[in-house]
């Protein structure tokens, strides 16, 4: 069983940047393909952003590319968001999840690809 804990979100105002993290116990951490969705008031989660359990490929939400980062540190057992420019529209609660150990699906956008999450961490971006 795969325990996830975010941390690293709070208020910013807009244009600032903040960097989120998950840590991963309870599995073999460098087998987990790792992604992030958040939810934001009164919607669906979506997804976020997502890498492969190599590292080898990423992919992002549209609405993030070019201003949100996915990495991750297998030494440490957490996977980051580094999230710059953020705007108001970025405002929610964010959720770091893995699917099964090894997937290596095309789905990493679909939510119910995803068997662990964590409780979430608020992200609030003032205008």
């Amino acid at each position: 069983q795969v325990q996830l804990v975010e941390s690293g979100g709070g208020l910013v105002q807009a244009g600032g940047s903040l960097r989120l993290s998950c840590a991963a116990s309870g599995g073999t951490f460098s087998t987990y393909a790792m992604a992030w969705f958040r939810q934001a008031p009164g919607k669906e989660r979506a997804f976020v952003a997502a890498m492969h359990w190599t590292g080898a490929s990423t992919r992002y939400a549209d609405s993030v590319k070019g201003r949100f980062t996915i990495s991750r540190d297998n030494a440490k057992n957490t996977v980051y968001l580094q999230m710059n420019n953020l705007k108001p529209e970025d405002t929610a609660v964010y959720y770091c999840a893995a699917p099964h150990p090894y997937y290596s699906g095309n789905y990493y956008e679909d939510e119910y690809e995803y068997d662990y999450w964590g409780q979430g961490t608020q992200v609030t971006v003032s205008s």
